[in-house]
């Protein structure tokens, strides 16, 4: 049987090269005769620039502001006049220096990953595709177009960055199609867990508000309520209003590592996230991966550092033969999984592929 292993990283446990390791070895140790086929996959958060790097080339670094003080050293990649730039490289929810709390939500910002976009152009690329997920900001990506925009503020930094742009093919790879504000939005969905509490919450979405107006106007249309506006913090919308498109980033990198060839080849799909909820049915990697399988009549195993969904929810029966395995249960606990996370994935693959028939 060949099986396809192509899973996304698990939050700052395991990169998704990591991952797919940990899996491999599992799933061997109970099925040696099986042909296995490694193809970690991103959908435009940690791990994108790594991920697309093992096909494309090596990457680039460079020295820029991280999410608060400190500069961090940046992954990049170029590769045919096509800059692939990380968000989480530079504004990491990693790269707090510790568990985010209501002071950082409000701190953390998103210069660096203007100036890595910027080191991009200064490189030759003609095209910039930005990674969006995993930040530890909620900015609106006002800090992005402030370090592009060179000394600028508001309205008319917009404007110079736009100016700046012309004349470049600028893409969003959004790991999700949450809108910048409202219920759905990047504050409100996506800032508790980033250190925000309540009233924290309350403060970035009035933040946002203000800034939505902002790029709303100079855009000459509402990109705050497009899909993907509220990816990595609203760096998205910071970014289509500058004139960049969105793109699913899980379809991106499907297409930049073949992903259709591969499944159209493959028995069974093992995949796997840190946390699988109600937020990976908008657009994350390993639902985007299930409804391709799906295409090809191919059956998925999601092994997920945690499972928040529950098994009747009928997102899930939407998406065809998907079974869902939590390896916080494997190992007993969270902490447990998280502290030992290679070798509990390792483990809970074996279990599973102890009881896979490959009856489909």
């Amino acid at each position: 049987m060949r099986v396809l292993i192509a899973p996304d990283s698990f939050g700052d446990t395991l990169t998704a090269p990591a991952a797919a390791a940990a899996m491999a070895a599992g799933w061997a140790r109970s099925r040696p005769g099986d042909q296995l086929i490694q193809a970690p996959q991103s959908d435009g958060g940690p791990g994108f620039v790594d991920v697309l790097a093992a096909r494309l080339g090596e990457t680039r670094v460079a020295r820029v502001s991280g999410p608060l003080t400190d500069e961090v050293s940046a992954r990049w990649l170029l590769a045919d006049g096509v800059g692939y730039v990380e968000a989480a490289q530079a504004c990491g929810l990693h790269l707090l220096g510790g568990p985010p709390d209501p002071g950082t939500a409000v701190a953390a910002h998103s210069r660096g990953v203007g100036q890595l976009i910027g080191a991009a152009l200064d490189a030759g690329a003609d095209t910039v595709v930005v990674g969006l997920g995993g930040s530890g900001c909620t900015d609106g990506g006002r800090g992005m177009i402030d370090a592009l925009a060179g000394g600028t503020e508001g309205a008319e930094a917009v404007r110079v960055v736009r100016d700046r742009l012309r004349g470049v093919r600028l893409m969003a790879a959004t790991d999700v199609e949450n809108p910048l504000l409202g219920p759905h939005g990047a504050a409100v969905v996506f800032g508790p867990q980033k250190g925000a509490d309540e009233a924290t919450v309350a403060l970035l979405e009035q933040r946002n508000a203000q800034w939505a107006g902002v790029l709303d106007s100079v855009a000459g249309r509402a990109v705050t309520d497009e899909p993907g506006a509220g990816a990595a913090g609203g760096i998205g919308a910071a970014l289509l209003a500058v004139g960049a498109t969105r793109r699913a980033g899980a379809q991106l990198v499907a297409e930049l590592t073949a992903q259709d060839r591969l499944l159209a080849s493959v028995d069974v799909v093992l995949t796997g996230e840190g946390r699988f909820d109600h937020q990976s049915l908008r657009g994350k990697l390993v639902v985007a991966l299930a409804r391709a399988a799906g295409r090809h009549a191919v059956p998925v195993l999601v092994l997920a550092g945690q499972v928040r969904l529950d098994p009747d929810d009928p997102g899930l029966d939407a998406l065809g033969q998907v079974e869902v395995h939590s390896v916080a249960e494997h190992a007993g606990s969270v902490a447990l999984a998280m502290s030992d996370a290679a070798r509990q994935l390792d483990g809970l693959t074996a279990t599973v592929a102890r009881r896979w028939s490959g009856d489909r």
